[in-house]
């Protein structure tokens, strides 16, 4: 062969092998790049110039005997704090910090930059080199690479699964670690790799890590564990060596001194200790209690700031969650009847005083919600291999849930439930609901509050005048994690919320897709196992345009819609927030809404 023969595929091999290699960056996006230019300050909603100082403390309803976050045995109860969505990351960190002023946007933190190839199959973390555990510790490569190990083999749901699609893990470099994903992965799995807490090796016993523990942990995060009363109160101290308190992404975070969180048994006892000063917080959703509550000396005098804040993503999902893994539940046609019966006009105006909006889609009043919205091409071609799956009004964007008189009797609503009912087979004697075997048509609603108590009431009352006998159980917050992990209920009310984003990704696969439903301590409550479904949310995650990323969940919607597996009840658009005056916060407030990590003490 001649000379030129091997320059040319040497020159091939070259450039092929180029096309695999990535740029080290500072931060990374699900679509897109990031929002902020490399060598940003902080982010928007922080200010770095916060005073640092004094102490708060957080109440939450609840209990615990673990601090560990990590293992199934922590679903039983509340270690908040230790990994946080409200309160902060306080203990462990992940390799990046979310940006929640975008919708998926994540920056150095454990890792001070991150490579990652066009396909998205592996990302390379380059950690910090001046990263710390609490014990003056280095993090280093093994950190991961043991976080890694003993999560999959002891950890709980999703952590445990985190490693069924990767590959090869391998550390690469002093500080470099590198994941290799399989056919398993999506276009955001690397980004939930980089938002994974890292707990060091050297601190943790893989033996013993299931076992539950209220011994304080070594992290890297802001703050320790400086005092524990088992079911009452956990007391964080900060870190003042903490590594990575001038890092861009945690500038103006962490602002004081002492974090306590303090536990109650029920939101009446937590409500009592806002009054009297011992919480610092009260984030009310219902407003026709805010105002009520709200009526006590301390707010009177102006100690109190009741302050409403505006958020730019979808409200919170409320509703009654079937348990689709029962018989009575089994059916869509019998949920969608069941669904018709919640008077949402009788509550809203006599529980809430007109007050509320009704929930009719999961990602409602975003560019991502169904409604309004007739199916695309693309939509269609994703529905294709599955067709009736979504009804006509699903499908074009006119569908709305049954709107009643408001009379709590509307006869024409319950007729058409009923008819419904009866085309499954289910027939009234003696003024009972019966089904094909002749069974009472009869189901259990798990409670946690006064106020769920009385939405349930009032869904029992409806339901009772076909037939249908419903049964309400008050448990503590306990006892309804411990029905959760296990899958021991009928219907759920209130703990049953998802929180969605303008960027939903692997989360909805735990809550709606057929693997988690057959997983102990998983978030799919209802039990959803359905192909269309787990379609929908692969073709999400791995939607490389904006315009394939809505398509894919805006069938989610419709499919989540045309399931029934809940009824939702209502929102409020606004957050709202009541707190002791001696807070403050930045004046801007991101894309998710008000964040409390970034908030401080005023300086006596």
């Amino acid at each position: 062969m001649s000379r030129s023969f091997y320059w040319l595929t040497a020159a091939f091999l070259l450039i092929g092998s180029a096309s695999t290699l990535a740029e080290p960056k500072y931060g990374i996006a699900m679509q897109g790049e990031p929002e902020l230019p490399a060598g940003f300050s902080h982010f928007r909603y922080a200010n770095p110039d916060a005073p640092k100082g004094g102490n708060v403390t957080y109440c939450v309803v609840g209990s615990f005997d673990n601090l560990n976050p990590f293992i199934i045995k922590s679903l039983r109860t509340t270690a908040r704090g230790m990994i946080d969505t409200i309160y902060g990351n306080l203990v462990f960190e992940p390799l990046m910090q979310r940006n929640y002023d975008e919708p998926f946007g994540l920056y150095g933190l454990l890792a001070d930059s991150v490579e990652m190839d066009p396909e998205r199959k592996w990302i390379e973390f380059h950690i910090d080199p001046k990263a710390r555990w609490s014990d003056g510790q280095p993090v280093t490569p093994e950190d991961v690479l043991f976080t890694y190990d003993v999560f999959t083999e002891k950890g709980r749901p999703p952590y445990s699964d985190r490693m069924k699609r990767v590959e090869k893990l391998e550390k690469t470099g002093e500080r470099s670690v590198r994941f290799t994903f399989n056919e398993l992965s999506d276009r955001e799995f690397p980004l939930i790799i980089a938002m994974t807490p890292i707990i060091p090796k050297h601190a943790f016993d893989k033996e013993t890590f299931d076992r539950t523990t209220l011994k304080p942990l070594i992290g890297s995060g802001p703050y320790t564990v400086d005092k524990v009363a088992p079911g009452q109160r956990i007391i964080f101290k900060r870190n003042p060596d903490y590594w990575a308190r001038d890092i861009p992404s945690k500038r103006g975070f962490d602002n004081y001194d002492r974090i306590t969180i303090e536990y109650f048994l029920n939101s009446n006892a937590q409500l009592e200790a806002f009054k009297k000063g011992i919480c610092a917080v009260n984030m009310e959703t219902d407003p026709v209690k805010r105002e009520r509550d709200m009526d006590f000396p301390a707010f009177k005098r102006g100690e109190v700031v009741a302050e409403t804040f505006k958020s730019g993503i979808p409200p919170v999902v409320t509703g009654f969650l079937f348990n689709t893994r029962l018989p009575e539940f089994a059916n869509v046609e019998v949920r969608r009847a069941l669904g018709m019966l919640y008077d949402f006009e009788w509550a809203n105006k006599n529980l809430f005083n007109n007050r509320y909006a009704r929930l009719k889609s999961f990602w409602q009043d975003s560019e991502l919600s169904a409604l309004g919205h007739p199916a695309s091409d693309k939509e269609k071609a994703l529905l294709a291999p599955y067709p009736g799956r979504v009804p006509a009004d699903v499908m074009d964007g006119t569908w709305l849930p049954p709107v009643t008189d408001g009379s709590g009797q509307d006869r024409k609503v319950l007729k058409a439930a009923f008819e419904i009912l009866k085309g499954q087979g289910y027939r009234v004697e003696n003024g009972q609901m019966l089904d094909k075997q002749g069974q009472p048509f009869a189901f259990e609603i798990l409670t946690s509050s006064q106020d769920e108590e009385r939405l349930a009431s009032l869904y029992q009352r409806t339901l009772a005048k076909i037939g249908i006998t419903v049964s309400i159980r008050s448990l503590d917050g306990d006892q309804i994690q411990s029905r959760k992990q296990r899958y021991d209920f009928d219907v759920l009310i209130g703990a049953s919320g998802f929180n969605n984003s303008l960027s939903p990704g692997i989360e909805q696969r735990g809550r709606w897709g057929s693997e988690a439903a057959k997983v102990d301590g998983s978030f799919n409550l209802a039990g959803v196992a359905e192909p269309a479904v787990d379609a929908a949310i692969n073709a999400m995650l791995n939607a490389r345009t904006k315009e394939d990323f809505v398509a894919a969940v805006r069938v989610l919607d419709r499919l989540l819609i045309s399931g029934n597996y809940m009824v939702p009840m209502q929102y409020n658009p606004d957050q709202w927030v009541a707190y002791w005056s001696y807070l403050e916060h930045p004046n801007v407030t991101p894309l998710f809404g008000y964040q409390l990590p970034v908030w401080w003490r005023k300086p006596d």
